[in-house]
């Protein structure tokens, strides 16, 4: 995580304080300045809260404090190819806490919304230099259908770094960013942005929408195979993988719908193992194992076939964990092998604990050959 960290580093804040400076002639940034000697045992959100803090300092000591004028110098910093990278994540962060203050804006009746609406539009526009994915959360947190009625109009935009952002920053279980409650209890709320860019011409921005029907997939199952049988009725070359790619995790996990519009549906089938190459395993390590499968019935037959790794937890029960092995069609009769290697190492997303695991096949959704082995650390 430390080179991580180090994508808001002192030499960039020392820069952003030049470059806001230059924006805005006359303006001081020594918050800012001072922030840069500050980072060395933050984290990177911690970086980017602290940075975010000296830059709201600064601004409410410039005449006119408030979001009009951080908005204004931000747009005109933008100006400069300098005004780039990861510093920007503190910039977006500050501009949307401004515009969310009470007052925000010039006037009573409607300043706030005009504040709110503008902040949208200067995340826009900065994201194509560095994405406002992570901004745009507390947004949606305040208002959800404000929000996502602009989001939805930047589906048409011309940049895909923008058509992104609606898909991107609206996932209900983005990486790295705050939860979004509304997002997760209301999840028919953003299909709509997602039926607007399956279609899209950037693999950029499909990506991002097979990732974002993927995370819907953790609480509306249901919703997403409904979504994904529409996009199949009306394809074009690359629906196929968006949707694949969306239900990746309903495959795993077995989702009959999910299974049968992936034309995995139930099938007549003789497994043999999983075979593994030894009774224990030390870390780190590998085991290897192989089984055959064989279509006893009539027809073809598609197949998900994937492996469940059954670790040990440290309270010594167990997690099952599926891994993709191939998608396959067997002939009627017709008999495959395959075989699979799995490693066991450090992992920052994983602790491994010592004692018997366990590994077992899953074609289609059902399990075969529950085989056990023991892991040493």
């Amino acid at each position: 995580m430390g080179a991580m960290n180090e994508l808001i580093n002192r030499q960039g804040v020392e820069a952003l304080a030049r470059i806001l400076a230059g924006a805005a002639p006359g303006s001081e940034w020594p918050s800012v300045a001072a922030a840069a000697a500050r980072l060395d045992e933050l984290s990177l959100r911690g970086r980017t809260d602290a940075v975010s803090s000296a830059l709201l300092a600064d601004v409410r000591q410039l005449p006119g404090p408030g979001y009009p004028t951080a908005a204004r110098i931000f747009r005109s910093a933008l100006s400069g190819a300098g005004f780039t990278g990861w510093i920007l994540w503190p910039v977006s962060e500050a501009a949307v806490t401004l515009a969310l203050e009470p007052g925000a804006g010039p006037d009573a009746g409607g300043g706030f919304d005009r504040c709110f609406d503008d902040c949208l539009a200067l995340l826009a526009e900065l994201t194509p230099r560095l994405t406002g994915e992570f901004a745009i959360r507390r947004l949606l947190a305040a208002d959800l259908e404000r929000t996502l009625q602009i989001v939805q109009g930047w589906t048409g935009h011309p940049d895909q770094h923008v058509r992104r952002l609606a898909s991107e920053g609206t996932r209900p279980y983005l990486p790295w960013a705050v939860r979004v409650p509304t997002v997760v209890l209301n999840p028919e709320a953003t299909i709509p942005v997602l039926d607007a860019l399956y279609l899209d011409p950037s693999e950029y921005v499909r990506r991002s929408v097979a990732n974002h029907l993927n995370d819907v997939a953790r609480h509306a199952p249901t919703l997403v195979v409904a979504t994904a049988a529409r996009w199949l009725a009306a394809p074009d070359p690359n629906t196929a993988w968006v949707v694949r790619h969306g239900l990746r995790t309903l495959i795993k996990n077995a989702h009959p719908g999910a299974l049968a519009l992936q034309g995995f549906v139930p099938a007549s089938l003789a497994v043999t193992g999983p075979r593994l190459d030894r009774n224990s395993v030390a870390m780190p390590g590998e085991l290897a194992f192989d089984f055959e499968i064989a279509n006893t019935g009539s027809d073809d037959a598609r197949l998900a076939v994937d492996y469940v790794v059954h670790y040990v937890k440290a309270n010594g029960t167990q997690s099952a964990k599926v891994f993709k092995i191939a998608a396959l069609t067997l002939g009627a009769g017709e008999t495959r092998s395959l075989s699979k290697r799995h490693a066991f190492r450090p992992m920052t997303t994983r602790v491994h604990h010592p004692g018997v695991h366990a590994l077992e096949l899953q074609i289609n959704g059902v399990r075969h050959g529950h085989t056990e082995f023991e892991l040493h650390l």
